[in-house]
């Protein structure tokens, strides 16, 4: 099995990039949701796409965002990718695949098997999935949540785009959760803080390290 690669979103300073880049992730997530306590302005946001060095895939993280606010966020930072992690349809999907020009990761969450055909369907209509836990009913974050889902609902499918795991990650469970499905790719945020949107150099190198 190849290493993972991982992604390390919720990034919100100069020094957690040079750490994610330090600890070898593949990408950064930036997150642009005031709900979320890693919610970067696009100042903000822009400061850090600068200080990635070439190679380090610039991820930005939405939610039901309309056509201003990724207007905005595009044209302040310099990105490699969007994802898209509301209730965007797939035709919202392939309209922002359009627009921007950038390839799309699309975010859907998984409870239990009947979630596992919007997968297919949202493969579909983005070049990326990303499979998290589906969020409790309520919940201010649609993810970030620090919680999993049955990873053995993912062993042995295949989709028609490259995918990650998301969704409770940690550097004491990632091994064991690309041991189950496969993954190729895993995702990880709060699961690498000391505090909600604080993130800790060591176990953001501790978690790559046991994604490889």
């Amino acid at each position: 099995m190849a290493d993972s690669r991982v992604k390390i979103c919720g990034l919100r300073s100069v020094a957690d990039v040079a750490a994610a880049v330090a600890a070898q992730a593949a990408y950064a997530g930036f997150v642009f949701f005031p709900k979320s306590p890693r919610h970067l302005t696009t100042d903000q946001a822009r400061l850090l796409a600068f200080a990635a060095p070439p190679g380090l895939m610039k991820v930005a993280l939405t939610v039901d965002a309309d056509d201003a606010t990724l207007d905005a966020i595009c044209d302040a930072v310099p990105l490699d990718m969007l994802q898209l992690h509301g209730h965007e349809s797939p035709e919202r999907v392939a309209q922002v695949r359009a627009r921007y020009g950038l390839p799309v990761m699309k975010a859907v969450g998984v409870a239990d098997e009947g979630d596992l055909a919007a997968l297919t369907e949202y493969s579909l209509a983005a070049d990326q999935i990303l499979i998290d836990a589906k969020p409790p009913k309520g919940a201010d974050l649609p993810g970030g949540n620090g919680l999993s889902f049955d990873w053995r609902l993912l062993v042995g499918r295949k989709w028609l785009r490259p995918w990650m795991l998301a969704g409770g990650l940690t550097p004491d469970n990632v091994a064991e959760a690309i041991r189950l499905t496969g993954a190729r790719q895993v995702d990880v945020s709060s699961g690498v803080e000391s505090a909600p949107g604080v993130k800790d150099e060591r176990l953001m190198a501790a978690f790559v390290k046991a994604a490889q």
